[in-house]
């Protein structure tokens, strides 16, 4: 590791983001950058952060798959009673952070994340690799293992139950869809000048407001 962290920087590039090529509406101008983000071939461009607060006020943030944009917000799946799960029972709202670093971008999205049905929740349970939905039996995510042989050992338990079958939707697992009331577009600029453009939700719409760097 460096000696010296706070001399480790790079230059921006000058690509920049004005108001006037920017959609008026911030689902295309998300689009538009995912697109680039997979066009440009990065590493799980669905690849998300999110942050909640817990019963107790404590943050906390990990990296999750987006699988799903509707009109309604981004969807993701995960374990309910993880530690994200906990905590967005507590308190729904949260934030998303797309970092598409390679493209000196990011995306920040504040609002309020709601339970999926049950409809929803199996129709997309259905789509994974089966491997993926033992797993989820197999692992109580977030709590403490004695070491990997205990999820070893969980997993073939439930792979001999399940053998010849559908694996069902565990009780435990869901998904949940995040409605923003706010995205933030960043694009890095020379001289650390970088473009912040905020979509804040407003009756008529969206409005449009730059942030200082």
């Amino acid at each position: 590791m460096s000696d010296d962290l706070a001399a480790l920087r790079a230059e921006y590039g000058d690509t920049g983001l004005d108001e006037a090529d920017a959609a008026t509406d911030p689902w295309i101008q998300w689009r538009r950058w995912f697109e680039d983000a997979v066009a440009a071939g990065l590493h799980e461009p669905n690849a998300m952060i999110v942050a909640t607060v817990d019963a107790d006020g404590l943050p906390s943030a990990r990296t999750v798959l987006l699988k799903g944009v509707t009109a309604d917000g981004f969807r993701f799946f995960t374990n309910t009673e993880s530690r994200k799960g906990e905590a967005l029972a507590a308190r729904p709202a949260c934030a998303l952070l797309f970092p598409w670093h390679p493209l000196e971008r990011q995306v920040r999205v504040e609002g309020v994340a709601e339970r999926l049905s049950q409809a929803d929740v199996e129709a997309y349970f259905a789509s994974r690799p089966r491997g993926s939905q033992l797993g989820a039996w197999a692992s109580r995510q977030s709590r403490v293992v004695a070491g990997r042989d205990e999820l070893a050992v969980a997993y073939r338990e439930v792979e001999e139950r399940f053998e010849g079958r559908d694996v069902p939707v565990p009780t435990d697992w869901g998904g949940y869809v995040v409605r923003p009331r706010s995205f933030e577009f960043w694009q890095g600029r020379r001289g650390r000048l970088h473009d912040r453009l905020r979509y804040a939700e407003a009756d008529s719409g969206w409005t449009i407001e730059r942030l200082a760097p």
